[in-house]
């Protein structure tokens, strides 16, 4: 199992107890020390939360978070985003500009992401 970073969906599905996604991070965290997410998946987590008015659910996500690790956006990462953005664009293939922001991916959502020549994708639901 390589390191992977892990897309809002999946998030979502093991805060729901998904027995498949809750399998594979237990499989993932006997490897690897933390679930990795990236600030675009805090951040949509933490406002769908927010827009729920589910305050006892924000302080387990912050709880997982303290266990996490958050991969930040750097200029680099940034670039290498606009570019993918605007080679997809020019192509007709649009995805959202968040998505765009992730490079390495474990999510549910194949279909919208499989645009992205060269990411590699897996589903912890199936």
């Amino acid at each position: 199992m390589k390191p992977a970073l892990v897309d809002t969906d999946i998030l979502s599905m093991f805060f729901r107890h998904d027995a498949n996604v809750m399998r594979m991070f237990r499989e993932y965290l006997s490897v690897y020390d933390c679930i990795n997410i990236s600030i675009i998946t805090y951040y949509e987590i933490l406002s769908g939360l927010y827009h729920k008015r589910a305050f006892l659910q924000v302080d387990l996500f912050f709880d997982f978070v303290s266990r996490s690790k958050v991969f930040h956006l750097t200029e680099e990462s940034v670039k290498i985003s606009a570019n993918l953005y605007a080679e997809l664009r020019n192509s007709g293939n649009v995805i959202d500009d968040g998505d765009i922001l992730i490079l390495v991916l474990v999510t549910n959502n194949r279909r919208h992401f499989e645009k992205i020549s060269g990411l590699e994708i897996c589903n912890w639901s199936e």
